[in-house]
């Protein structure tokens, strides 16, 4: 099989190899430096360490990007997330280039449990970094809609958490695009956040560098699983007119990038379990490898942005201190997923299991007076919300149940509000 791509639509002069490159699974760290307004990132791998300070030297500005630490997170995908990030610190601190700031690009917690941001926090303070930058993720406004989150990270911002800085001579931009999820939808930024974001950018300079930084990619990497933002393509309308704009997300824990006109796209690795890549499993979710692979599945990955060029060069590393690993090169990698016809034990009636991120039935007839149960046998907490406020369970963690009596007939429509692509209705009739 020839390794180019045959109808290069895009232009973009990436091969099918690099194209794999791009979809590395593992990285341990980002540093990113700003020189003479052009963004580059240096691998933290620790044969290049020694490289680092001179890469790094005469930058305004150099920074790292960490994402989905997941701390509270305890199945077998990864049953100590915290030594993991831990492991991660150790490697940014290990860097002879002392970053400026980290920015974490969601998912700090698993369940938004104060004792998971504090051991967060505690772990990051041990960063060489003079501070950490935040943005939420999806599991980090699980329960309250954000509160927890928004008391400890959200002074001086916007909204539900969103904001702006500048360093370096480069405009930052931390966005929130896990709020008010919608049934069925991706990510949402939601009307307030576009009219503040086009305000925001409006007086700056066409040559500024931009950089921003949200959970859920700004570009549909597959929307069957939720993995993009609805209304995104109006965020990036507002950035046409730079001629240097990086995206920076997390969420899909795995490397992939895009170059779209003048915009770079670039999702990181997680510091807490791998996922698989888009379509090659019945659903997203951790997956579990071999226990002496861990380490070489996780981590965070570095992007060199050049303004004017807008080409990628991936360049990662893992926290197992070897070279990261290309798609195409794991395919001796045992990787357990439970395919659909497994995911679960057949729902009883007048019940509904949920697991592999849908709702099984999707699509239930009880009679009136039914008390229903919903019971959760996934790796990851869901909830069951009523799309008109009949009904609202609480953040249903692994094998935890929620149940309701269904007195009235009609047809009840719900969806998960933490993964909305979890859609599903209950029928009452006599």
């Amino acid at each position: 099989m020839a390794k180019y791509i045959d109808k290069d639509q895009s232009n973009d002069g990436v091969d099918r190899r690099g194209f794999l490159q791009c979809m590395a699974w593992a990285g341990t760290g980002v540093l990113w430096a700003l020189k003479g307004g052009v963004l580059k990132s240096y691998a933290m791998d620790p044969a290049n360490l020694s490289g680092l300070g001179k890469a790094a030297a005469g930058a305004e500005l150099s920074f790292v990007q960490i994402s989905d630490s997941h701390i509270g997170f305890d199945k077998p995908a990864n049953p100590d997330v915290s030594k993991t990030l831990l492991e991660a610190v150790s490697r940014i601190n290990a860097s002879a280039a002392k970053p400026a700031f980290i920015l974490h690009t969601g998912d700090i917690s698993h369940l938004s449990k104060p004792s998971e941001f504090d051991t967060a926090e505690q772990i990051l303070k041990g960063t060489s970094a003079e501070r950490v930058f935040y943005v939420p993720g999806e599991h980090d406004f699980i329960g309250d809609n954000g509160a927890q989150y928004l008391e400890r990270y959200g002074k001086g911002t916007s909204g539900k958490g969103w904001y702006s800085f500048d360093r370096g001579g480069a405009h930052f931009v931390g966005l929130v695009n896990v709020a008010d999820l919608k049934p069925g939808g991706m990510g949402n930024l939601g009307h307030d956040q576009l009219e503040w974001l086009e305000k925001d950018v409006k007086h700056l300079s066409a040559s500024t560098p931009i950089v921003v930084f949200a959970h859920i990619p700004l570009w549909a990497v597959y929307p069957e699983w939720g993995w993009g933002t609805d209304d995104s393509a109006q965020a990036l309308s507002y950035l046409k007119r730079f001629g240097s704009v990086s995206v920076l997300n997390g969420h899909i824990h795995q490397i992939m990038q895009k170059v779209e006109g003048n915009v770079t796209f670039h999702t990181a690795m997680s510091t807490a379990f791998p996922q698989p890549a888009p379509g090659t499993a019945p659903s997203p979710g951790p997956m579990k490898v071999p226990d002496d692979k861990l380490r070489s599945v996780l981590g965070i990955t570095e992007v060199n942005f050049a303004r004017g060029s807008h080409m990628l060069a991936v360049m990662d590393s893992n926290l197992a201190g070897g070279a990261a690993m290309a798609m195409d090169s794991m395919a001796g990698m045992s990787m357990e997923k439970k395919p659909a016809s497994m995911a679960a034990p057949a729902a009883g009636k007048n019940e509904v299991v949920i697991d592999n991120f849908s709702f099984a039935p999707d699509d239930i007839t009880v009679a009136p007076g039914t008390k229903l149960t919903w019971t959760n046998k996934d790796d990851v907490p869901h909830n069951v919300v009523s799309t008109t406020g009949k009904f609202k369970s609480p953040t249903l963690d692994t094998d935890q149940q929620f149940s309701f009596t269904f007195a009235d007939p009609g047809t009840y429509d719900y969806y998960c509000a933490i993964h909305p692509r979890m859609t599903a209705k209950v029928i009452v009739k006599a």
